[in-house]
Formats: C-alpha cells, structure tokens, sequence
C-alpha cells in the first residue's frame, strides 16, 4: 500500500492543476522541491511551486523504493526518474514521509534533490 502512494501524487501531477497536486499534502508538512530553493510549508506555498513545476508536464517513475511502516504514518524514499513533456528526463533521490490525516494518507514531508554525482560531475 505504501508504494501505491506515489501513483496517487503522480496521478495528481498528470492532471496539471496545482490545486489537486497541493491536496496531496498534509495540513502541516514541508516540501523541500528540486527546482526551488524555498522550503514549501503551507498550501499555497505548495500550490504556488507547483504552479511553475507542472508548466513541464513531469511524470514520474520509481526506480528503487525503500519502506518503513509506523503507527498512522509511513515512509518511502528512493530514487526516481521524471520524463518531461519534452522527453527529456530528471533522476532524483526523495523521502515522502506520509501521515493519515482525515481518512487518507497525505504527504507531511517531501524532498527531492537531483542526484549530486552527476551534478558533481557537471561540475569539473
């Protein structure tokens, strides 16, 4: 059940509405975006990256999940890829920390960041 979490949030970005993406998250949680170096911690703040970030029509894709299960909360962190509307593709590495919030799992925490050997790479 855990992993099917993500679809949830992956179909959300399929709709391209920031509003349905931003529901997707706990009253109280924090993203920490990859493209944005503002830490998101309220509804808007989520909406308002979201805004921007679905302008590129990401899809994304697990690649490895790890699971750790608590009592109403649960996590997943990893690495996945995003394919953009332009074919082109982002791999990253993420936690979603989720907690049951008014009958449904909803993300509390979010981070995503670019793989940092590449970007390292890049670098040099």
């Amino acid at each position: 059940e855990v992993k099917g979490l993500f679809k949830l949030w992956n179909d959300a970005l399929a709709t391209l509405d920031p509003d349905t993406v931003a529901k997707r998250y706990a009253k109280s949680s924090v993203l920490l975006p990859t493209v944005s170096d503002i830490p998101r911690t309220d509804y808007e703040s989520i909406k308002a990256y979201f805004i921007d970030f679905l302008q590129k029509k990401p899809q994304g894709e697990m690649l490895e999940q790890h699971v750790t299960i608590g009592n109403n909360w649960c996590q997943d962190a990893g690495l996945y890829v995003f394919t953009m509307g332009d074919g082109s593709k982002v791999k990253g590495r993420y936690t979603f920390t989720y907690v049951f919030e008014d009958g449904e799992w909803k993300i509390s925490h979010h981070h995503s960041s670019i793989m940092p050997e590449a970007a390292l790479a890049a670098m040099q």
